[in-house]
């Protein structure tokens, strides 16, 4: 395939169709379940089974934090882009509507929303759009080992609480803190499993309500728990676009090495991390040891490797290789819209299947999601110019209607 059509890197529309692909098959949990069966199987509503183990040691080692990296990379890769097509004040702009959109997804769409955060980043990450790709990846191993840092320090403090708990000698505040801490990462209580159930069962408006007044604040929380490894992602994808990895320009050689050397080193720390897991039974201290710490130093290396087979694999392009590059054109659009599907199939305002699937059910939606975005994406590219969204982004940014339709 072509590295370079018109203004369009063709690896960067491959890689991120690929991303917004797999990024639902990690983000289908929180759609369908209580917030702590993302991260542990055990905390599914429907009993785990020997498939549904299976399905989250897949997604533990192949999607799990990989495809939100991949998307962290391209982000910071067009945002590098969009520097030398815009000015900076209009690339603010954009990354201001974006911030815009993810308001409204967060607030009145879907908890998981990750706009907000990389918009607001984005203005960070913009500042070092013209730094060596050496200075880029060097702040961007500062920045994973504050990411590092930190979930160490919370692994050291569920310990230090289970350990009260465990003697009897846990204060009241330290049982509330205990509680807050793991009931959306480990095991919700079954009071609170009821109540997360009943919520989204329950109208949109009574959802929409709950993120305005219970969640105002949830996505700035977030920026400080993932913000650092996100903005580290964002500069090693403006280094990785400027050593020309992300834009094609390697060799098959070279790409093959480099995807050898870095899943080689990466997946062994996956497969420990994934042995304890299991061993633990997903107990809180080895949940933030090896579901959280541990993976932050790999996950870099594995996106790199990914990115890498990716690239090779697609070289030749082909039908599926072209569709999902009009998937990652449209990659906007497939993810807000994947969000309003999803919660349409599992709140209490659409189908209501929230918390009666359990993973091996739920990757068939995710499959049959993957489908649509193939689907529709190409057609729709061959008669307009943007995703519909994608449109109404430009738009905005620019400030005048953009025009959608392709000339015959």
């Amino acid at each position: 395939m072509t590295i370079q059509t018109g203004e369009r890197f063709a690896t960067l529309d491959i890689v991120r169709g690929i991303a917004v692909m797999g990024i639902l098959a990690m983000n289908i949990l929180a759609f369908a379940d209580v917030p702590a069966a993302y991260f542990n199987p055990l905390a599914q509503t429907v009993t785990a089974r020997t498939g549904d183990l299976l399905a989250y040691a897949g997604q533990f080692l192949l999607f799990d934090g990989k495809m939100r990296g991949l998307f962290s990379f391209l982000f910071g890769a067009s945002l590098l882009l969009l520097s030398e097509k815009m000015t900076t004040g209009l690339v603010r702009r954009r990354l201001f509507w974006l911030l815009m959109f993810g308001a409204i997804h967060f607030y009145l769409i879907w908890w998981g929303d990750i706009l907000i955060g990389y918009a607001l980043i984005g203005f960070l990450a913009l500042a070092f759009r013209n730094a060596s790709p050496r200075a880029l990846i060097i702040t961007a191993v500062v920045l994973i080992a504050i990411q590092f840092a930190i979930f160490l320090a919370m692994t050291g403090y569920a310990l230090t609480l289970q350990t009260a708990i465990n003697a009897g000698t846990a204060s009241a505040d330290e049982l509330k803190a205990w509680e807050e801490m793991t009931r959306d990462t480990i095991l919700p209580s079954d009071a609170h499993r009821a109540t997360v159930i009943a919520l989204y069962s329950g109208s949109w408006a009574e959802i929409a309500h709950h993120q305005l007044t219970e969640k105002t604040f949830f996505p700035l929380a977030g920026l400080f728990a993932f913000g650092w490894e996100t903005l580290a992602y964002m500069l090693l994808g403006m280094a990785s676009l400027k050593s020309g990895l992300l834009t094609g320009a390697w060799e098959n050689r070279r790409y093959a090495k480099w995807a050898l050397v870095t899943l080689a080193i990466a997946l062994p720390i996956y497969l420990v991390a994934l042995r304890f897991l299991f061993r633990s039974e997903w107990a809180a201290p080895a949940v933030f040891l090896w579901g959280f710490a541990a993976t932050v130093p790999a996950r870099p290396l594995m996106v790199v490797g990914i990115a890498c087979l990716i690239i090779l694999v697609t070289r030749r392009g082909g039908a599926l290789v072209e569709r999902i590059a009009a998937a990652g054109r449209a990659a906007f659009s497939n993810y807000l819209g994947t969000s309003i599907v999803m919660t349409g199939i599992f709140y209490g305002w659409g189908a209501g299947l929230y918390a009666r699937l359990g993973r091996v059910e739920l990757l068939l939606v995710v499959l049959a999601a993957w489908a649509l975005m193939l689907l529709w994406s190409r057609p729709w590219l061959e008669r307009f110019r943007y995703g519909p969204l994608e449109w109404a982004w430009r738009s905005l940014t620019y400030w005048r209607l953009e025009p959608m339709r392709r000339l015959p």
